[in-house]
């Protein structure tokens, strides 16, 4: 089979899955939860990532865990030492079979989320999926095709939907505050010891075909022999991820697009490749992305794995003033969400959001603080399980930010700007 009978035949069985029906997939549906009922949860994908999500989600009341699905038995093992009760599997399908659970988080590997998201919407629980929606645009559609056929509670990883800065930004910017915004900078810098990249994890001896079901990872992705490196490094590898585009990008494009109300790009432009460290990788670390919108505006991103000093942000710059969201920079104390209410208490909170007149076309304007108090995104999940409400990181943003991140991708593999349009008709070798 060569690659575009590969892609091909993954992407029909994608959509396959997302036409199917909660009641045609497993004959079950979820019960309707009271106030006061225990939500039953499951997790797939228990890495580093997910047992955060997971730990999140036990600090609120009336939660349990009851079942853990990862291909490889140290991350079950992990699980089950602060989840006692809890029982594992390395095929999730057998975790989506099981009736006894109201909704999963879903923590997998990007080149798994659309599988197990259209997985778990056909065994009809709701669903907690980690960024980026999918791993391709094509994915990305069959996923939010199928969320808006279901009647499940979907929430998406991206966590700063939440944050108390996004609303404040918001407001100001429906209230016109900034006027005319033609750009939005924005950027994320990290910087890791000489000689050793970012992401780089070592691989622990007992990764090896006796405790990993390779099969399971591949998940359709060409034969190869079992490589432990690409195991646990599978952020490095275009074909199981998009690098950090599809880690970080994700959520500041999710931001921007939130709170101006942008609908999708209609070009993409990135330059950039390999800088900080030679490692074989084969995303970059360094680059700068630029997205054009039909409103007349450009959002620009940069990242480096070489320097820290400017943390992450963004400034929305209008004709009458400019919104300043930053957080993380050596000078700066990260931004915390303080309430009386610890589920509220995020552990990585964004800083905090500004906005500062410019004299010229607004010469009466005055600097505003945000203090808008955001909420805990998994809790903002479990309510909306309970009450059946829309969660903050909706479905549709998500695509929205999966399909801007594939497209600055894609330009970036074609050494070119790509539009919309370009990026709709893409063969499956172009994704690869």
């Amino acid at each position: 089979m060569n690659r575009r009978e590969f892609v091909g035949q993954v992407g029909m069985g994608v959509a396959a899955l997302g036409s199917l029906k909660a009641k045609d997939a497993f004959g079950i549906g979820s019960r309707v939860l009271g106030a006061n009922d225990r939500i039953r949860i499951g997790i797939i994908g228990a890495g580093d990532r997910g047992q955060e999500d997971l730990k999140s989600a036990l600090r609120n009341p009336n939660v349990e865990c009851v079942a853990v699905a990862d291909v490889y038995s140290r991350r079950r093992d992990q699980v089950k030492a602060f989840v006692p009760n809890v029982v594992g599997y390395d095929d999730a399908m057998r975790l989506l079979e099981r009736k006894d659970i109201d909704g999963v988080i879903n923590a997998t590997p990007q080149h798994l989320h659309s599988k197990y998201f259209l997985a778990t919407l056909a065994s009809g629980k709701d669903l907690y999926s980690e960024k980026t929606l999918a791993w391709d645009i094509p994915e990305a559609k069959a996923c939010r095709d199928a969320a808006k056929a279901s009647k499940q509670v979907v929430q998406i990883g991206m966590q700063d939907e939440s944050s108390g800065e996004m609303w404040d930004a918001r407001k100001w910017i429906a209230e016109g505050l900034p006027g005319k915004i033609t750009m939005v900078e924005s950027w994320i810098s990290r910087n890791t010891k000489i000689g050793h990249g970012e992401w780089v994890r070592p691989v622990p001896e007992d990764c090896n075909p006796a405790h990993v079901n390779w099969d399971l990872f591949l998940s359709g992705r060409p034969k190869i022999p079992f490589d432990p490196y690409k195991f646990i490094n599978w952020r490095l590898f275009w074909e199981f991820s998009g690098g950090n585009i599809t880690e970080n990008f994700v959520h500041q494009i999710g931001w921007i697009i939130t709170a101006m109300g942008l609908d999708l790009p209609k070009a993409a432009t990135m330059t950039g490749g390999v800088y900080s460290v030679k490692d074989g990788r084969q995303v970059p670390d360094t680059f700068q992305v630029g997205l054009e919108y039909p409103e007349d505006l450009l959002v620009v991103w940069q990242s480096t794995f070489s320097n820290r000093r400017y943390g992450l942000g963004e400034h929305f710059l209008g004709n009458k003033g400019t919104i300043e969201h930053v957080s993380g920079s050596n000078e700066m104390k990260t931004g915390q969400h303080i309430t009386d209410d610890p589920r509220t208490n995020e552990e990585n909170a964004w800083g905090p959001v500004n906005y500062y007149p410019e004299k010229i076309n607004n010469p009466d304007g005055v600097a505003i603080k945000g203090e808008t108090i955001g909420v805990n995104h998994m809790t903002n999940w479990l309510d909306c399980m309970r009450d059946r409400k829309q969660p903050n990181g909706t479905v549709e943003i998500a695509y929205r930010a999966a399909v801007a991140c594939h497209m600055s991708n894609l330009a970036y593999k074609q050494k070119r700007r790509v539009t919309l349009e370009e990026a709709m008709a893409a063969t499956p070798e172009e994704w690869m």
